[in-house]
C-alpha cells in the first residue's frame, strides 16, 4: 500500500480508502461486513470512510465493532454528517450547529472511539448560514473529537469560502470528497484548481462509476443477474445514467488497454484517478471479501502518458464533464 498527504497538512492516508456506503447495515450480513474490514486491513488498507446516514446509522456500527480491537492510532476513521438520521425530524439533519454536535457525539458512540480523524460535510446547506457550520466544526477540533475537517460535493466558490473561515477560526480544512471517475468528470475544470490553489485534497467516491467501468455490463444485453443495476436498494438509480449502449461499448474498448496495462478493468478505474495528483485517495467498496485484493493492487500504478491517451481515446468523448454537475440539495429533505 501507498500513502500520501492529505491536503496542506502532514496527514497521511492510504491510497485506497474502504467505504461501507451501499452495503454495510444494509445490503450485506454484519459478520460479512466484519470479513470485508479483516480484508481491507490485511491489504494494507488503513483509512475508512462512513457516514451517519448510511443505512440510518447502521454502517457506522458495524464499521466500529469491525474495528474495535485495532490499534486506533494506526487507523485513519472518516466519517460525515448532513444527511437525515433517527426518525427525520426538523433538526435531524443539515449542518446547523444542532445536528453537527449531536451528530458527532453519535457517530462516537457508534464508532467506539474517542474521535475521527475527519469530519466532513456530507453536502452543503443552503438552510444554514455558513459561518455557524464552520464554527461548529471548529469547537468540534477544539475539543479533540475530530483532528481534521473535510467536506462532500462542495462547488470551488464553497471551498474558497469554507476554507476562508476555517483560517479565520483556526482550523483545517483539507479535503473534499466528489465523485470521480473516467466517466464522471465534473471536478476537473473548478474544483481541482481550486483545491490546489487552497492545500484542499480530493477523496473520491465511485471510481469505478457504480461499477460500470469493470467491464461487466454489455452493450445489447440485460444486466447480470445480482449486479447493481439489477438491485434496487443498492444504487440502480445511479447506475442507469451509464446503462447505455454507446457507454457500454466505449467501456468494452478499454479491456485491451487494461490487459496491455497488465491490470483488471477495476484496477485501470482505480489507477486511473490515482494519476490526478490533487487526488489522494480513492474509495472502494465490497459486499465480499475477495473483492478487496482486486482494487488494492492499484495502489502505487504509474499510468503512462501512452495510456492515459488510448484511455481518453476510448471513453473521453462519453465522459460527463459539465462543472454545474457539482451541486448540493436546494432544501433539506424535512
Amino acid at each position: 500500500m501507498e500513502f500520501r498527504y492529505l491536503g496542506n497538512s502532514g496527514f497521511k492516508v492510504s491510497e485506497i480508502t474502504f467505504g461501507n456506503w451501499l452495503t454495510h447495515g444494509s445490503q450485506v450480513e454484519n459478520d460479512v461486513a466484519t470479513q470485508c474490514v479483516r480484508a481491507a486491513l490485511d491489504a494494507g488498507i488503513s483509512t475508512f470512510d462512513t457516514a451517519d446516514v448510511y443505512a440510518n446509522t447502521a454502517a457506522e456500527t458495524v464499521l466500529g465493532a469491525a474495528l474495535k480491537n485495532e490499534r486506533r492510532e494506526s487507523l485513519e476513521i472518516f466519517t460525515k454528517v448532513y444527511g437525515p438520521t433517527g426518525p427525520k425530524g426538523k433538526n435531524d439533519l443539515g449542518l446547523s450547529r444542532k445536528h453537527i454536535m449531536e451528530s458527532i457525539n453519535g457517530s462516537l458512540r457508534r464508532l467506539q472511539t474517542d474521535y475521527v480523524d475527519l469530519y466532513q460535510a456530507h453536502r452543503y446547506d443552503f438552510e444554514t448560514p455558513l459561518e455557524e457550520t464552520m464554527q461548529a466544526f471548529a469547537d468540534i477540533v477544539r475539543q479533540g473529537k475530530a483532528l481534521y475537517i473535510g467536506v462532500s460535493e462542495w462547488t470551488a466558490e464553497q471551498l474558497r469560502e469554507g476554507h476562508a473561515l476555517s483560517r479565520e477560526l483556526g482550523f483545517q480544512l483539507i479535503s473534499n470528497q466528489p465523485q470521480y471517475s473516467m466517466l464522471w468528470r465534473v471536478i476537473e475544470a473548478e474544483v481541482v484548481p481550486a483545491s490546489e490553489e487552497l492545500g484542499v485534497s480530493q477523496i473520491v467516491w465511485s471510481p469505478m462509476a457504480q461499477g460500470v467501468l469493470s467491464g461487466k455490463y454489455l452493450p445489447g444485453q440485460p444486466a447480470p443477474e445480482g449486479s447493481r443495476a439489477t438491485d434496487e436498494k443498492g444504487g440502480a438509480k445511479m447506475i442507469e445514467r451509464w446503462m447505455r449502449d454507446d457507454v457500454l461499448a466505449g467501456v468494452q474498448e478499454l479491456k485491451p488497454i487494461a490487459e496491455e496495462a497488465g491490470l483488471s478493468m477495476p484496477q485501470l478505474a482505480v489507477a486511473w484517478v490515482l494519476q490526478n495528483p490533487n487526488v489522494a485517495s480513492a474509495i472502494v467498496g465490497a459486499s465480499r471479501p475477495e473483492q478487496i485484493a482486486d482494487s488494492v493492487a492499484a495502489a502505487g500504478v504509474k499510468l503512462e502518458p501512452e495510456v492515459l491517451k488510448k484511455i481518453d481515446d476510448a471513453i473521453g468523448p462519453l465522459a460527463e464533464r459539465d462543472p454545474a454537475q457539482t451541486k448540493s440539495p436546494a432544501a433539506r429533505e424535512a
